[in-house]
Order: structure tokens, then sequence, then C-alpha cells
């Protein structure tokens, strides 16, 4: 049973919705009384995420969009497979880790549209295939451990995940997340992205808790609530990007598991971002059309910036940011590592 209250988005917000994001034709819903938003095909799916059965040998990457996820999915997949690095660069990423409700941004049209693009050929067949299959249908046949990415908060997860599996949670700068998440959308056509607009509009709907997986604060208080549980490692990527060695040691030792100095060196050089671009697979090896904005193969991995350092965040969005950041933190004892400028 799924205990909260799925509604569509009002009529008003999901035209302004469909107007700039990409999305099937039945929209958008909110889900409880946090208002998280998704793609409406979220619906068809929250039980099945809110009864996935955990396992003590799995553990969980989870956060907030454009907040560290995939090269956290990296460093705990290598954490927990020996360093296979051979591995790691023969098989994509989302294939060692995946991402766990990834279906809900393939609604049946953009399906259709991609297929139409791509003649139906058997490549674009199978990858859309596994695209649109939920996760908690088909990993139970995952090899131990196995390695969960998700961008749920826990309340729409089962209760047991924290009693039965490890979860590392990043938080990153909302200036920051703004950035990155901002040019994903523009760069992707699923649901919910295919944006079309500039920054300052998307900082209008992030700051209104309309971008998907929204709203930001709520899910890293939530999971800022269970810093204390010993099966729960909350991490900040400034302090990750700042001393990465100390911080992939912190992880190890939260994992169980044991390498040398020598080991976990090699492990940091590897995700340094110049390398961890060039080297680590993060999508399928093919060319489909009609996935991104040009076709081109998806590139994830931007700059990764950190205490608002990108170009792009002029002074007066930055102190408008600011003063929504402190806005939010107030009766909190929440702070980030780096202080916003």
């Amino acid at each position: 049973m799924f205990p909260h209250k799925i509604t569509k988005v009002s009529p008003g917000t999901n035209e302004r919705l469909m107007s700039h994001f990409g999305c099937d034709s039945d929209g958008f819903v909110q889900v409880g009384d946090q208002k998280w938003i998704f793609p409406a095909e979220y619906a068809r799916h929250a039980s099945g995420f809110y009864q996935f059965q955990h396992s003590s040998d799995d553990v969980w990457i989870m956060t907030f969009p454009r907040s560290g996820t995939t090269l956290c999915q990296e460093l705990v997949w290598l954490l927990k497979n020996n360093l296979d690095f051979k591995k790691s660069a023969e098989i994509h990423l989302d294939r060692r880790a995946p991402f766990f409700e990834f279906n809900i941004i393939c609604g049946q049209k953009f399906v259709q549209d991609v297929l139409d693009l791509n003649n139906h050929d058997p490549a674009s067949i199978e990858h859309l295939n596994y695209l649109v299959t939920p996760r908690y249908k088909t990993w139970d046949g995952l090899i131990s451990p196995r390695i969960i990415k998700t961008h749920l908060p826990f309340c729409l997860l089962s209760p047991s995940l924290l009693s039965a599996s490890k979860v590392v949670y990043v938080a990153r700068n909302p200036k920051d997340v703004l950035i990155s998440y901002y040019h994903l959308c523009k760069l992707l056509k699923y649901d919910h992205f295919n944006y079309r607009g500039d920054l300052k509009t998307f900082w209008q709907f992030f700051k209104e808790d309309l971008v998907c997986w929204g709203p930001y604060w709520e899910h890293i208080k939530q999971a800022w609530d269970q810093r204390h549980h010993p099966n729960m490692l909350f991490i900040f990527y400034e302090n990750l990007m700042r001393d990465m060695f100390s911080e992939v040691k912190t992880i190890a030792k939260f994992l169980n598991v044991k390498y040398s100095d020598e080991d976990l060196q090699q492990l940091v050089d590897h995700l340094e971002i110049n390398n961890f671009r060039q080297k680590v697979p993060c999508t399928a090896p093919e060319v489909i059309k009609g996935i991104s904005e040009d076709g081109r193969r998806l590139e994830f991995i931007r700059r990764g910036k950190t205490n608002g350092g990108d170009p792009e965040l002029i002074p007066e969005l930055s102190r408008e940011i600011d003063e929504w950041i402190e806005a939010n933190l107030q009766d909190t004892d929440f702070r980030f590592p780096v202080e916003s400028h």
C-alpha cells in the first residue's frame, strides 16, 4: 500500500510546466503533503518503488539531481567491486549502478517519438525497453552487492530502507545544483526535461519546487534528520571536491571495505573530473536520436563547480539565491561546508 496521496497539478501550473518542459500528454502530478513533483508516469509505479524489497548487501546512493550522483555511483561501485577499473571501463555505469526510478521520465509519447526517429531499429528498441522497465521488477536478478541510484526522498521509499541497507546521501549547494540541473534539462529530451527557457525562468521553477524530484529543501532535510543512523552516511559534494582522499576513506570505512592508501589514491586519480569524463562510460554506447538535444552522446559530467563558481551565476541571481538559502535554513542546524558568496 502506498501511503501518500497523488494528485494532478493545478491546470495553471500544468500549463506552465508543459510550455517549458517536455512531457507526456498526462502532464504532471504532485505527491504527498510535501507536493513532490513528477511526470504523471510516476503514479503508475509509486507503490512498486515504495514496496521494493531491500537487501542487507544493497548500497543506495541518494541525492537531489545534479549533486554528485554520477561520481558517487562510480566511487561506491569500485569500492564494492575490488577496484575493478577494467570492468568499469567496459560496462556503462547505469548497468552497474542502475537508476531506480528512471522509467518515470520515459512516457509513452517520448518512447514512440524516439522509436520513430530511429526507424524502430533493434538497438533503439533494446535500449528503450531497458529504460522503460521499472527497476523494482528486474533487480532480483542483479548480482550482489547491488548499487542503486535514486533521487527519490526517504518518504517515497520503503520505511525499511535504512534498517535493511546502507545509504550514502550527497548534498550539494543549490547554486551549483541549479546551474547543472538547468543544463541537463536543456540537453535531454526525456519527460520533465527538454527545457525551453532561460536560466532565470528555470530558477523560478526551482524556487517554487516545480522541478522534478523537488522540493529541494525537504529532500535534504529528510536525509539530514537520518544522518546519525548507523546505516546512513551524509556527505557534502563540496567536501568531496575539496579533499577527495579523506572522503573516499570515510566512505570505504562506512562500507566496511579495506584498501591501502595507494589503492585509494588510485581511485581518487580515477575520479578526477577530466579522467572521469574520459574513462567512465556513463551511458549506452549507441547514439540514439531523440534522447539528447542535438543527437550526440549524452554528456552528464560538466565542470564540477562548487560554491556558486559557475560564470553563468550572475551577481543579481547569486544574491537572490543567497536570500532564499538563508530563509530556508532558519531554525535548522543544517549548513553547507562552504559559505556562499
